[in-house]
């Protein structure tokens, strides 16, 4: 495996489905990532694996509006989750963020995602307040998290 970090494109729209569809309940489809790639206000990491026949296994995407940075997701493909990646992948997309003006950071979390908790806590996050029934698989509440010193 040979890691590689490079921001998302409109053409990377399908790879990043792909991730997105193995990793979440109710994914978001291709046209939402070829959306996001365009937006000028969106900041999207993918972690690519140099080595792999499809190489985006990844990505880390924010909204950034006023120097705040809104996590939208975060996913790994399953084969290659609990080997680090995820924790610099999150380096990554923080770096770009900053590099883009953001001084905070702000995601919802399910309660019951222990792994992304405890990354998010690696990184300086703090809960700040739930979202009563945010998720609409299961009606699981959201736990509202910021780092507001990027």
């Amino acid at each position: 495996m040979r890691l590689a970090f490079r921001q998302m494109v409109p053409e990377d729209a399908d790879a990043v489905a792909r991730v997105e569809a193995a990793s979440f309940p109710v994914p978001w489809s291709r046209e939402s990532f070829w959306r996001e790639a365009s937006n000028e206000h969106t900041c999207y990491v993918l972690v690519c694996d140099e080595t792999a026949a499809e190489p985006v296994i990844g990505y880390a995407g924010c909204w950034i509006l006023a120097g705040e940075a809104q996590i939208t997701n975060v996913a790994i493909l399953p084969a290659y989750r609990g080997r680090g990646i995820g924790t610099q992948l999150m380096a990554a997309v923080i770096a770009a963020a900053k590099e883009r003006g953001a001084t905070a950071m702000t995601l919802e979390v399910r309660p019951s995602n222990a792994p992304a908790l405890a990354l998010y806590h690696h990184y300086g996050f703090r809960e700040a307040g739930r979202r009563k029934g945010y998720y609409s698989d299961n009606g699981e509440d959201a736990i509202i998290m910021w780092n507001t010193k990027l």
